[in-house]
């Protein structure tokens, strides 16, 4: 017998609500084939590495680290070659290099990179020389040329391979020493424009070097994991439902069983070394977990949190850490019957809620969003916006 943590829910629910900012395709066929050609390439992330983010996000929600994200508004298929992805990913490394340094605890690095192609437009259609077009909605929808703004379901295959490429190099790199925290010294700082923060980076850096020159000259090698490489995970905005309802996979657990900093933990009362675990299947309530395998972490946009609208719908059935984007146009009461559907558990670190206020208006929101979530069971994520990802 099967039960799943959320009855009423699976991956295809949110069909069921009205939606909004979503892709409307000529080609039903084309989009049938594409789905279906999604649902069976290889998931992108694995549970695992889901599951050791949760974990990385309950420490952060306690305190006991600090969460950096960065990337593009929106990233295009073009901006996926070699030099791009390793350009973006050295800024992040060397800006938490210098916050840990600053700050004297772990940093959480979450890239948009790998999958965020997509962006909510105020509106349908734009006019170009005089000819009123369809807007520009990321290159997982249409084109960027005019003649190219039809959206396309063929480019759901594409934005796949194309996050899969990113992946698949920044795996690499961090498979490198080109994330070894050894040699920092060797870092350029190019993209730092200010000459006097740019100096400022520089001695961080050279302390930090001496300070790993150190440890080797008293015998101290630095041969720990943590300090050759480190981790970095992926996001982008939940925004088409179709294509993450088909990059969405289950996974099934025993119900007397844990998942502990990404590894399932079975109860031995269940389950033994020496037991057959298709057999103990069929004897033992089974909990249906379902991960987006798009990416580590999806947030819902300003645009699609409707308290009844698809995508609330979607983001609550996943086990993967989200984001809810929050700013002036939230009612603090609204923000906490959000998080009752997303955080009916209270999970620490479950729900990451990214403010974006605009300088003049935060101090009148904040303190009453923050004073809503106080009042609740809620562990959240307070992440703030500043540069819109960027």
């Amino acid at each position: 017998m099967n039960s799943n943590p959320n009855p009423k829910w699976f991956p295809d629910t949110w069909r069921e609500k009205p939606i909004k900012h979503t892709a409307t395709y000529t080609n039903s066929k084309l989009l049938d084939e594409s789905l279906s050609k999604l649902k069976s390439l290889p998931p992108l992330v694995s549970a695992e590495e889901v599951e050791k983010l949760r974990t990385q996000l309950a420490k952060v929600s306690r305190g006991e680290a600090f969460l950096l994200q960065g990337g593009d508004c929106a990233e295009t298929f073009s901006g996926c070659n070699a030099q791009t992805i390793q350009d973006k990913i050295k800024i992040i490394l060397q800006m938490s290099l210098v916050m840990i340094w600053g700050m004297r605890v772990p940093i959480v690095r979450i890239v948009r990179m790998g999958g965020q192609y997509a962006k909510p437009r105020s509106s349908p259609t734009e006019t170009i020389d005089g000819e009123t077009v369809l807007t520009f909605r990321g290159e997982i929808i249409n084109g960027i040329e005019a003649k190219d703004r039809e959206p396309s379901p063929s480019r759901l295959i594409d934005a796949y391979f194309h996050s899969a490429a990113t992946l698949n190099y920044i795996r690499s790199l961090l498979g490198s020493n080109f994330a070894d925290l050894n040699f920092p010294q060797k870092w350029d700082l190019d993209w730092v424009k200010h000459e006097n923060v740019r100096t400022e980076y520089k001695d961080i850096i050279y302390r930090l070097a001496d300070s790993f020159d150190f440890m080797r000259t008293i015998g101290v090698e630095n041969t720990s994991e943590d300090v050759k490489s480190i981790d970095f995970y992926t996001s982008h905005e939940g925004l088409i439902l179709d294509y993450e309802e088909a990059m969405t996979r289950e996974h099934k657990v025993p119900k007397t069983s844990k998942i502990q900093d990404g590894r399932l933990i079975r109860n031995h009362l269940s389950f033994s070394s020496q037991t057959n675990l298709t057999d103990s299947v069929q004897n033992t309530h089974i909990q249906n977990i379902w991960y987006n395998t798009s990416a580590h972490f999806l947030w819902i946009g300003d645009r699609t949190r409707q308290i009844e609208g698809a995508h609330i719908e979607y983001f609550r059935g996943i086990r993967n850490p989200i984001g809810i984007k929050v700013g002036p146009s939230m009612d603090p009461d609204e923000l906490i019957r959000v998080l009752d559907i997303l955080d009916s558990e209270f999970e620490e670190g479950r729900v990451t809620l990214i403010t974006r206020y605009g300088a003049n208006k935060v101090e009148k929101h904040l303190p009453l969003h923050i004073s809503a979530v106080q009042k609740t069971k809620h562990e959240v994520v307070w992440c703030c916006d500043p540069c819109h990802g960027k």
